[in-house]
């Protein structure tokens, strides 16, 4: 712990709203030590005239010593990039960021998601994305003889707008999908109901870990599948920290199902992980590990000059 007030470094929690989360996040950190601000990252912003490059709201031109993201507020095409280039510059300058924008937009984005875990050779479902309804009416031409697609939003969380496709006649039109047609086999499960598993992974290791059992396919806490205590077998933390790996991730939800043929597979990896239904079942606090592994991070690094 810091000796003093003056020594203790800053933490800058993004998050747009002040919910539970948030609100676990700042205790964590001031818990070990840390000033905490909190800000929304759509309240920041460039000023190439200050020392630092940047406007960050509360801190003004000054830096923090690290930046937890939480979550990134709704916005245009433009206002993400602004708010996604705020965190590249926060990484060009030094600055501890979990996760970094990289990170984000490579989980945000869930066709490079896609791509790189099966760059990376970890199992995941075949996968089609592409803008033209003819292309995408062709997969489903092609793709439904051997079982349904499911079709989910580009940008989406949560289980929202996820919807099965059994033939082309079930695809929306190119407006309701934003452009994109993002198409996934659908994977039936090695159990009699509809389970899948989220891995918490920190820093290269799975600290903690539920089911999720719902009535519907789609399991998501949120949408009412209901969280339950697990601990899973060495494949699958090796496939949850591989699949971090892959997309860059300091902090990930990894969702893991395991097939019919009893094998998991990597069905999504979130990069801004809610974590209110895993800690329900978890003995682990999960903001103080998060908080603790943040600052041993930054023990490891060389200090940075302050700011005056």
């Amino acid at each position: 712990m810091a000796a003093g007030l003056t020594d203790a470094p800053t933490i800058l929690v993004i998050s747009d709203q002040h919910d539970w989360h948030a609100r676990q996040m700042e205790a964590a950190f001031a818990a070990v030590g840390a000033r905490v601000e909190r800000v929304d990252l759509a309240d920041c912003g460039f000023d190439t005239r200050s020392a630092s490059g940047l406007s960050l709201a509360a801190l003004g031109s000054r830096l923090p010593d690290a930046v937890h993201v939480r979550t990134l507020s709704a916005g245009s095409f433009e206002a993400t990039t602004k708010r996604l280039g705020v965190l590249h510059a926060l990484t060009k300058l030094g600055i501890v960021v979990w996760n970094d924008a990289r990170a984000i937009e490579r989980c945000v984005d869930k066709s490079t998601t896609s791509f790189l875990l099966a760059h990376a050779g970890v199992p995941t479902p075949p996968t089609w994305t592409m803008e033209s309804e003819e292309a995408a009416r062709a997969v489903v031409e092609r793709e439904a003889s051997r079982g349904p697609l499911v079709l989910k939003p580009l940008f989406g969380a949560q289980g929202k707008g996820l919807r099965l496709i059994r033939r082309p006649e079930d695809l929306p039109d190119p407006e309701e999908v934003a452009g994109v047609y993002y198409l996934q086999r659908f994977q039936s499960n090695a159990t009699q109901d509809f389970t899948d598993y989220r891995l918490f992974v920190l820093r290269g290791r799975v600290i903690a870990a539920m089911m999720r059992r719902a009535s519907t396919w789609i399991t998501n806490v949120k949408q009412g599948g209901q969280p339950l205590a697990v601990a899973p077998d060495p494949k699958m933390e090796r496939l949850a920290i591989a699949a971090a790996e892959a997309v860059g991730a300091a902090i990930a939800g990894v969702d893991v199902l395991l097939a019919a043929d009893g094998l998991p597979t990597v069905l999504e990896v979130n990069s801004m992980p809610a974590w209110s239904g895993l800690q329900k079942v978890s003995k682990r606090n999960i903001a103080e590990a998060i908080a603790s592994a943040l600052m041993d991070e930054l023990a490891r690094r060389p200090a940075r000059p302050r700011a005056s």
